[in-house]
């Protein structure tokens, strides 16, 4: 197919540079960072304050994260997890309980509520042994690293997930994280971040996406379209072949995220999805924004991204490209507050924020 070449956008609009973030880089403490407040689509809905409130256990490996989670009174008793050191399938096993639902091969977070998982220490990695979130609701995952899930091979875990989100899923929060893999579908792997089967009120922030062939989808197919309230902001994905994110239905918010090597799409919104793109940084990339792979359509608002070097499909029945001078083609209202940081200075901005083992560092605004 034909392709073109968008060239940087030498300017970010007047009004939009105004609009920048107040909020002070520094490093908290576990106790304070642990507690948090929840931004984006992950604030509305009544809130998710994860564990707040309750007790804090440590944990150093899956089984004890178990143990810790079918230890309370209840299945929506409050806890606060502080997880250290690597996390895998020869240490993580299946605990039973009243307040618990758990499996082995993977961190099972099924029928809870009100539960934090943070990353202390020296840090938490959870080693080819993905996170699954099931019928639950008020969850919050920080500061840990997520690395080479895979649904084929040895050991397989959570579908090949990094984290997964489904049926009946409300108010997660997942901040300064990194979601890894090690190549595509042929090589094992599957998603980084999936959300499907009503599943709404979902951010990410602060997190690295890397060396995947898909970052992550709302709705696992056309028909799954009860998904949506997603926020995605000061994240980098790099080095993904597709998925970032698919939207099938549903409602997405992406600002100030830093995009490099989208090599083959990027923000595929279908179905009917819109998605609200302000302000993100797109470099060296291919059909960073459209509907890709389908036929049934999906709709953008966009202001004030930057396109350094990105190349765009010519449009045929399943490829209709938002590029290469992207236009509105709807109107998204957003329900909570939120300050833009200029787009030529995200990807310094991102650079020195996202991650695990960053000090759980926001941004101040500058470049």
């Amino acid at each position: 197919m034909k392709r073109t070449v968008a060239r940087r956008i030498p300017a970010v609009l007047a009004a939009l540079a105004v609009a920048t973030s107040t909020s002070v880089v520094l490093a908290m403490s576990p106790a304070s960072a642990a507690a948090g407040t929840a931004t984006g689509y992950a604030s509305a809905n009544g809130g998710t304050t994860g564990g707040q409130g309750g007790a804090t256990v440590r944990a150093n490996t899956g089984t004890k994260i178990h143990e810790a989670l079918c230890s309370r009174a209840s299945s929506d008793t409050p806890i606060t997890i502080e997880v250290e050191g690597t996390i895998n399938h020869g240490n993580t096993s299946k605990v039973s309980g009243n307040s618990c639902d758990t499996a082995a091969g993977l961190i099972e977070l099924k029928r809870i509520s009100n539960v934090t998982i943070i990353g202390v220490g020296s840090g938490a990695v959870f080693d080819q042994l993905g996170i699954h979130i099931r019928e639950s609701r008020n969850i919050i995952i920080r500061n840990v690293t997520v690395r080479n899930v895979k649904k084929s091979g040895s050991p397989t875990s959570n579908g090949g997930d990094a984290i997964a989100m489904e049926r009946n899923v409300r108010n997660v929060w997942v901040d300064h994280t990194d979601l890894l893999a090690s190549g595509g579908e042929s090589a094992g792997y599957d998603g980084l971040f999936d959300m499907k089967d009503n599943t709404q009120y979902v951010t990410l922030s602060y997190s690295t996406l890397r060396n995947s062939g898909r970052g992550g989808l709302v709705g696992s197919s056309e028909s799954d379209q009860s998904n949506g309230f997603i926020t995605y902001h000061h994240n980098l994905y790099q080095n993904i072949d597709s998925r970032a994110p698919l939207l099938r239905g549903g409602t997405a918010h992406m600002y100030n995220n830093h995009y490099v090597s989208l090599n083959e799409s990027g923000i595929n919104s279908r179905a009917g999805a819109k998605a609200k793109v302000d302000n993100n940084y797109f470099k060296n990339s291919r059909d960073v924004l459209g509907t890709f792979y389908t036929d049934q359509a999906g709709y953008w608002q966009v202001s004030g991204n930057i396109f350094d070097n990105v190349t765009w499909s010519s449009p045929d029945s399943e490829t209709n490209p938002a590029g290469p001078d992207p236009k509105s083609t709807t109107t998204v209202n957003i329900p909570y507050s939120y300050k833009l940081d200029q787009t030529n200075c995200v990807p310094n901005i991102v650079s020195r924020t996202a991650g695990a083992n960053t000090g759980m560092k926001e941004s101040d605004g500058t470049c």
